[in-house]
This record gives structure tokens, sequence and C-alpha cells, in this order.
């Protein structure tokens, strides 16, 4: 797996989404990532519970969706779990960036953050975050999808 920047998580999102016991793959993706205070997260990741809006490049198709447990979950609603191949995907970048990621029927498509129209990890904090994170337009991702 190569990785081109960083996947940022809350604390409480990284222990939560790993007691759910996913997949080996994503597990994998989890553990390599930099797990934060929820004070320290910036407004621009897709956090678990994030309203945001995603580019399929493939496919040329923008949607809007938020990112939530699997309890929670209902597609026609655009609550998508984190477990789904979209939900794994996203969870943890940035506005900007991309990834690669393996879907259940084997075709790989490349995600794009266009916007995080709301993330309650932010909202929650007065404090604005100025300090960008580490810049990268993509990350590659050998993983297989959880469905």
């Amino acid at each position: 797996m190569q990785n081109h920047h960083h996947l940022f998580l809350t604390e409480g999102d990284f222990v939560r989404v790993m007691a759910l016991q996913p997949h080996p793959s994503l597990r994998a993706e989890l553990e390599r990532a930099i797990v934060v205070p929820p004070e320290a997260i910036p407004s621009s990741v897709v956090a678990m519970n994030s309203k945001l809006r995603y580019l399929d490049e493939a496919a040329g198709v923008s949607r809007q969706i938020q990112i939530v447990y699997p309890e929670d979950a209902n597609v026609a609603h655009g609550k998508i779990s984190v477990l789904a191949p979209v939900g794994a995907a996203l969870l943890g970048l940035e506005v900007g960036h991309a990834i690669d990621w393996n879907f259940p029927n084997g075709e790989t498509r490349r995600l794009r953050v266009e916007e995080v129209l709301q993330q309650f990890e932010a909202d929650a904090n007065d404090e604005v975050r100025e300090e960008p994170l580490p810049n990268s337009s993509s990350r590659t991702s050998e993983l297989h999808a959880v469905v």
C-alpha cells in the first residue's frame, strides 16, 4: 500500500471504528492513521458523522453524504456506513485529497473529497484551527472494500 498523505482520526472515532472489527485491510488503514484529540481535528477532515460532498472521478458524479456508524446507515437519506466502501474510503481524508479504492465488484474508483459541509468534531469546538495538514493530492490503497 502506497500513501502520499496522512490519514487523521479522532481518538473516539478510532476506538469506536476499531471496535466494529473491520475487515483486516480497513483495520490496517486505520492503524496507520494519526490519532488526535477531538479538539485537534481540522474542520477540513472527514470524521465520523461528517456531512460532505465527494467526487467519484471515474463516473464524473458528485454526491453529498454523511458517514455514520452501521446502525445509523440509511442509503435513501445519504447516511453511508463507515464499513461500506465509500464510507471506509473517505474517513480521515482532507478536502482536496483523493483515494483509489477497490470495490467489491473488482473495480477501482478514485474518490475525492470536495467539501466537508459539517463536521461534528469541529462544530463542538470553539477554537479555529488554521494549521493545514501535510498536503498531497492523492493516496493509493490496495484495500478490499468492506460491505
